[in-house]
């Protein structure tokens, strides 16, 4: 039998999900290095799946490209994690409210939660909180909207791994899950969507305070 190489997509895709995945566990920093010859030696693949990987996360929103510097993985400030805050409490608590109305079923929502409560560690845990979030606006029966979410769903996991390294608050955090799901699981889309908006707005207020204003103090 011959072996036949992985076609370059492939390995591609390879190279991103383990980076991405790295960093999403905060494996790999912000402002940290990604030496294009390092990692295809790691992975190893030549450099050209890496560079393709590297593009698309830059894409992202999770790596940033220097001509002088190369690329790095993005760093985290009050702006960057408001602004992406922004995007999801406009869209998200709206795109609940459509799952509920729809009637969509919540069950990957409730899986994701089961998940993240009996995670052993803090990487596994972060996944599945992307995973309940994604969970209750996927079936909001409108996949443009859906898309967007997705869009900025990295960026936000990126904001959420440095707050959480910072200022652990899981248990917070996972008692308004709980609070948000009920609610959905009740049909109240009103309180769901609510109760949404408020979770979101609470978590980068207390992450990146506004010194201006004095800060959160809720």
């Amino acid at each position: 039998m011959t072996f036949a190489p992985a076609p370059i997509p492939s390995r591609t895709q390879y190279v991103l999900e383990a980076v991405k995945h790295a960093i999403l566990t905060a494996q790999l920093r912000p402002g940290q290095a990604l030496v294009e010859t390092e990692l295809a030696a790691q992975f190893g693949v030549s450099k050209t799946p890496v560079r393709e990987a590297l593009k698309t996360l830059a894409g992202t929103g999770l790596v940033v490209m220097s001509q002088y510097k190369g690329a790095t993985v993005r760093l985290v400030d009050a702006a960057m994690a408001r602004e992406v805050y922004d995007v999801r409490l406009l869209l998200e608590p709206e795109a609940l409210r459509r799952s509920i109305t729809r009637k969509a079923s919540l069950e990957a929502a409730q899986e994701a939660l089961e998940r993240s409560d009996s995670a052993i560690d803090k990487a596994d845990r972060s996944l599945a909180n992307r995973d309940f979030h994604r969970a209750l606006y996927l079936p909001c029966g409108n996949p443009l909207l859906a898309r967007m979410l997705d869009e900025v769903r990295d960026q936000a996991a990126l904001v959420s791994t440095v707050a959480w390294s910072a200022n652990p608050s899981w248990e917070r955090e996972a008692a308004e899950h709980r609070k948000i799901l009920a609610l959905a699981l009740a049909d109240d889309a009103a309180a769901a969507a609510g109760a949404l908006h408020d979770h979101i707005a609470s978590f980068v207020r207390r992450a990146f305070p506004d010194d201006e204003d004095g800060g959160d103090t809720a």
